[in-house]
């Protein structure tokens, strides 16, 4: 996608340190890390987010991000690993391209990645909304 910063990564126009590489995804540092061996999982075929993606590649996705993140454990000696990845900008994607932030934590760090709890959510509506979202799947 022309403009696309991360498809100019993954075509190779924009020079990457990649940590793996096949005929689907790219695997780079991130340049701007939040913690030490801070890595970013790329679709090689362009998709905005989550919402655009096949099972297939999304499956093939999720198994590559078990094997980086075992590799980046054995290496890196971290202690944790965050997997984010946002999808909008309500969400905080700020880059229009699918992808996986694998972020090393290490034990005292100050890596600001919190979830806050809300209130107590009502059981009767979960379940109805879980019976919605179910017919949709």
């Amino acid at each position: 996608m022309d403009g696309c910063i991360f498809c100019s990564i993954v075509k190779g126009t924009i020079p990457s340190a990649t940590i793996y590489e096949n005929s689907e995804f790219k695997v780079i540092f991130d340049i701007a890390p939040v913690s030490k061996g801070h890595a970013l999982i790329l679709t090689k075929e362009h998709y905005d987010n989550i919402f655009d993606m096949d099972a297939d590649t999304a499956s093939k996705l999720f198994s590559l991000a078990t094997e980086v993140a075992r590799a980046m454990k054995n290496e890196l000696k971290c202690d944790g690993l965050n997997v984010v990845q946002n999808n909008g900008e309500a969400a905080g994607q700020t880059v229009n391209h699918f992808h996986m932030h694998m972020i090393p934590r290490y034990a005292g760090d100050d890596v600001g990645i919190n979830f806050k709890s809300g209130a107590e959510a009502d059981s009767e509506e979960l379940q109805e909304l879980a019976k919605k979202i179910r017919k949709r799947i």
